[in-house]
């Protein structure tokens, strides 16, 4: 009795020593997502095939913003993100920044993200990301916002994202603003 009582006691407290030692800013943690058995491999675990790292929310008021975050896939099948949902947007696209006559502009990702097999796909401003339109509610630094993700196959993948400030890529994400085209901003 008196070893079972220590081992216990032992595990709690390192388990206490060890979520005091953390930073002062919590990190989302990764989201794991169980594919469906279509796309999943018969010798793979359930659960854990996709995951995310670092999820946040662009800061914005009304109107547009995006999402970011690198998602990873730990199986041994590609993975393809077909489309997003948010509570905060009732339109979500999965869009690419891309060249066309000399400047950049954003556009929906014809066939969604891939995550290969065993590797990651990053979702940064200035490149791939997950879009927001038509937002209600302004996106304050801290606010959690939670997305989920419809995998090719029919899967998803649930997670939430934080709003930060970031002003690196000076995108503004509002129509008719330089790289966007009047009126939806698309392509």
């Amino acid at each position: 009795m008196f070893s079972r009582v220590t081992i216990a006691t032992v595990g709690l407290a390192v388990a206490a020593l060890t979520t005091a030692c953390g930073t002062t800013q919590a990190a989302p943690a990764a989201a794991p997502v169980s594919l469906p058995a279509s796309a999943s491999s018969s010798s793979e675990a359930p659960g854990a095939a996709l995951s995310i790292t670092d999820p946040w929310v662009k800061t914005a008021g009304k109107g547009m913003t995006a999402a970011f975050g690198t998602l990873v896939n730990n199986s041994g099948a590609d993975i393809t993100v077909v489309a997003g949902s948010t509570p905060l947007s009732p339109k979500v696209e999965l869009h690419e920044v891309v060249e066309s006559k000399g400047k950049m502009i954003m556009r929906p990702k014809e066939g969604g993200f891939v995550i290969p097999a065993g590797g990651s796909h990053q979702l940064t401003p200035g490149g791939d990301h997950i879009m927001l339109m038509d937002v209600a509610e302004k996106v304050e630094p801290g606010a959690e916002v939670p997305f989920t993700l419809t995998l090719q196959g029919g899967g998803t993948f649930s997670f939430t994202a934080v709003g930060k400030d970031f002003a690196g890529a000076k995108e503004n994400y509002q129509p008719g603003m330089e790289g966007m085209n009047e009126g939806d901003g698309h392509e």
